[in-house]
């Protein structure tokens, strides 16, 4: 893919009046073979423009239908919209027109997918006469390579990618978009194949108004949140401020960055502007599951039964309002429910998953996951959620490669560092375990216990000085000051400095255990230690510091244990990983459901 086009930071260029003649073309197209979520999508952006006046449109539109033609495909059509696959299917064999050759072929391919789907809880996994369909459907291409057009192209990549042959599929979908740019559903199967940042940038498609769109879709799709963002505003300062789309996707790279707030404000607009429209509240339900917002979730629930009880989307929000009331059982069958709408319904599976952890079935969450990375094998929340299911097995072997999995898909998240710098410590693996506590307080800890994980690591591997400059960095934090494991550190702290006779900062830690219950009697214990010493010592011993006291320590003034003080810095493991970084990072809400 040309890098002008995914470098978000640069101001984007769009001749809208193009983008709308383009918009309107596709839509008499797509709605002609029956693509409807293309039409909707088309239809949408449309909207958004509709302020726009479009100037030098031509009105005549020839729709390519032979005219001997034209009333079979009108009859094929009617009973395709009324999902008479094989109906529609049957009239429409003998016709030339490309128009209906492609409907024909799409009928065939519909026809499979339905009877696979309605099969499915009959006959189990068994689909030998869908894959017959789309073998036969692939003979077909192949003997007419020559004579595709981009809407047949689309089809064929479609199957290629039902049959896993993805490499092909790849490369049969550029040509679907080189020739109909405007075909927004082979973009988005096209973005489903690309597997990380290179792949999407080694893509060589189009230089088309629809490549903003796309990479923006891919962005998501990656989970490269910040590039999702930089490039939805630019499309929307481009002139797609009103696209509910480009809001939507936005609050979901929000969410995606886990700033739940921002992204519950842009769904909140949403919900104002298109109260029915169900796409992606299973998005917006897991923001309110985030945070506890209980009667707002009822509420969204009970508004998404009452549009379309069979959407997957609405399966998936009352099963999130039954997950937040501890209704676990409830949950599942919700997402079931979804699941037999749409098996490739990716949310479910994972969520599904979550709620058998919840239930102590980890068989059952195991099988959920494995099926979550069939469907996709980028989303980090499937490895993840393996690694916690062999976890509570006790198979830390497992634990390692999964959590690894998840770590390199989602590089910039904490959690799954220190599951598995956790898994490797199960393992007696102390410095994989110290690399990943510290990489993962480097990254930006979420949950605020790497620090505390890795001074406890140093602390059982008898490494004092380094367990006291961690410790010490951990009680330093902001975001730290509630946390259970703060009171145990503090009393190693003033223990540490009691040891190198530095009085002053034993007893600013003793004086802190005595604000918990926990480590009360140890504050005690170690200011009266302290007053015997300050009693025994005399001034010239007391100014001279032990030899082998680590200079981090040492550089500590008796200002620096004020509440403000600078951060302590603390040695890191003998080698850091290779793709260590450092960002900025702002602290979000702990409680994330994965």
């Amino acid at each position: 893919m040309q890098q002008p086009f995914i470098n978000s930071k640069d101001d984007i260029q769009i001749d809208l009046n193009q983008v709308r003649i383009d918009i309107i073309h596709g839509i008499r197209e797509c709605s002609d073979r029956g693509l409807t979520q293309t039409v909707k999508w088309l239809s949408e952006l449309n909207y958004a423009l509709k302020d726009h006046k479009i100037n030098n449109i031509q009105s005549n539109y020839d729709d390519g239908i032979l005219p001997d033609e034209r009333e079979t495909y009108l009859l094929a059509k009617s009973y395709f919209d009324c999902q008479e696959y094989d109906r529609s299917a049957h009239f429409l064999e003998n016709c030339n027109s490309p128009k209906c050759v492609f409907l024909f072929r799409y009928s065939q391919y519909m026809s499979s997918e339905k009877k696979r789907l309605d099969n499915s809880t009959d006959i189990g996994p068994d689909n030998s006469e869908s894959t017959q369909v789309l073998l036969d459907l692939l003979s077909f291409f192949k003997a007419n390579h020559n004579n595709l057009d981009g809407y047949l192209l689309y089809l064929e990549g479609v199957i290629l990618k039902k049959l896993d042959l993805r490499s092909q599929a790849v490369s049969v979908l550029q040509s679907a978009v080189a020739a109909v740019p405007t075909l927004w559903a082979a973009w988005v199967e096209l973005a489903g194949l690309a597997n990380e940042y290179e792949a999407l940038d080694s893509l060589q498609l189009p230089k088309h108004w629809m490549m903003y769109f796309f990479a923006a879709h891919a962005f998501v799709e990656l989970k490269l949140s910040e590039q999702a963002l930089e490039a939805y505003i630019g499309l929307a300062n481009a002139g797609f401020t009103k696209s509910t789309y480009v809001t939507a996707q936005m609050a979901i790279a929000h969410h995606d960055r886990r700033d739940v707030d921002s992204a519950l404000a842009l769904f909140g607009e949403l919900y104002q502007n298109d109260p029915y429209r169900l796409d992606n509240w299973d998005v917006y339900s897991h923001l309110l599951y985030l945070k506890e917002k209980r009667m707002e979730l009822a509420k969204l629930a009970q508004k998404a039964v009452s549009i379309d009880k069979y959407r997957v989307e609405t399966c998936c929000v009352v099963g999130n309002y039954y997950s937040l009331r501890s209704e676990h059982q409830k949950a599942v069958v919700y997402f079931q429910r979804a699941l037999s709408l749409d098996p490739q319904y990716l949310s479910a599976w994972i969520l599904m998953g979550h709620e058998f952890i919840e239930l102590q079935n980890s068989n059952a969450a195991i099988q959920c996951y494995r099926q979550a990375i069939d469907v996709n094998r980028n989303d980090y929340r499937a490895w993840n959620g393996l690694g916690q299911a062999y976890e509570i097995l006790g198979l830390n072997g497992y634990c390692i490669y999964y959590y690894s999995r998840a770590a390199q898909l989602k590089p910039d998240d904490s959690r799954m560092l220190v599951s598995l710098g956790e898994a490797y410590e199960k393992m007696e693996k102390i410095p994989n375990a110290l690399k990943c506590y510290y990489k993962a307080h480097s990254t930006g800890d979420i949950e605020g216990m790497a620090l505390f994980k890795l001074a406890k690591l140093y602390e059982k591997s008898n490494m004092p000085n380094s367990a006291a400059a961690a410790y010490t960095a951990a009680c330093q934090e902001p975001g730290n000051a509630g946390s259970k494991e703060l009171p145990p550190a503090q009393r190693y702290l003033a223990q540490y400095y009691l040891r190198f006779a530095l009085l002053d900062h034993a007893a600013h830690y003793a004086y802190k255990c005595l604000e918990h219950e926990s480590t009360k009697e140890a504050g005690k214990n170690i200011l009266k230690a302290i007053s015997e010493k300050r009693l025994a010592a005399s001034s010239s011993q007391c100014a001279n510091l032990p030899e082998d006291l680590p200079d981090a320590i040492k550089n500590i003034s008796t200002s620096s244990l004020s509440h403000d003080a600078s951060k302590t810095p603390f040695p890191s493991p003998n080698t850091a990983p290779d793709n260590f970084s450092t960002p900025m990072y702002s602290k979000k809400s702990s409680k994330y459901k994965m």
